[in-house]
């Protein structure tokens, strides 16, 4: 029973580490800003600018980091500089919010605010305060292929899933209304772990990492189709 213990003890913390990995390092607190260098946002985990939310591509749109707040910007985004003072005070490529907070100058916005609906809250921001979100693989008709993104059930929208290409991403590229969805099991043996949603002639077949992880969007999948907005009590853990 000890070796149990210190077996599901080491699994969790495993599992604890490999999420905040996933998710990235924490944002720096306004005051820090300048003061203290930035962990950077890892450029595979992010696929379009965390500011203007434009998608990068490799010719026209490529991927920078402001010295400020380590976001991955695209180059419009970044086109600012601003004294640092981590860097003995010298001029360092930061963002636009950055550069207004650092400099206090009033930056000129010559496009239109976009209303910024549920579908371009951060990932990561949503993801903090869900009811479950993860890695998952949405398989094609086949069901050889699939897309691979990171998948959110949010606490305050808890009867839609959220779907993301990257962890850190500011826009969800997808949206599933769960109410009224039918939750399928599918088993694949020990080295898939599937399962789907079913309403009328629509079929959704997803793949998760473990059986584990499985069962819990089955699970949780099952109550927000069944209109249940309440979160488990066991769940806090999960988000």
């Amino acid at each position: 029973q000890e070796a149990i213990n210190r077996k599901k003890s080491s699994s969790e913390s495993f599992k604890t580490a490999a999420h905040r990995s996933e998710m990235g390092p924490p944002p720096l607190k306004m005051e820090e800003l300048g003061r203290r260098a930035p962990q950077w946002v890892r450029d595979n985990l992010v696929t379009m600018c965390m500011r203007c939310k434009e998608p990068f591509n490799a010719l026209t749109r490529r991927r920078h980091h402001c010295r400020a707040c380590g976001y991955v910007v695209c180059a419009r985004c970044s086109d600012y500089r601003a004294e640092l003072q981590y860097d003995r005070s010298r001029l360092n490529r930061v963002c636009q919010e950055c550069y207004v907070f650092l400099t206090g100058h009033v930056v000129l916005e010559d496009r239109e605010e976009k209303h910024k609906g549920i579908l371009e809250k951060e990932a990561s921001e949503i993801s903090g305060r869900s009811l479950l979100c993860s890695s998952l693989q949405l398989l094609d008709k086949s069901s050889k292929g699939g897309t691979r993104g990171w998948f959110v059930i949010p606490r305050d929208d808890p009867l839609v899933l959220y779907i993301y290409a990257a962890p850190q991403d500011v826009r969800a590229h997808t949206s599933i209304p769960l109410l009224g969805y039918q939750v399928r099991d599918v088993p694949q043996g020990h080295s898939r772990h599937v399962f789907q949603l079913a309403q009328s002639r629509q079929v959704l077949t997803f793949a998760a990492d473990t059986e584990e992880l499985k069962r819990r969007w089955m699970r949780a999948m099952a109550r927000s189709a069944a209109g249940i907005t309440q979160p488990e009590e066991d769940e806090d853990a999960d988000s």
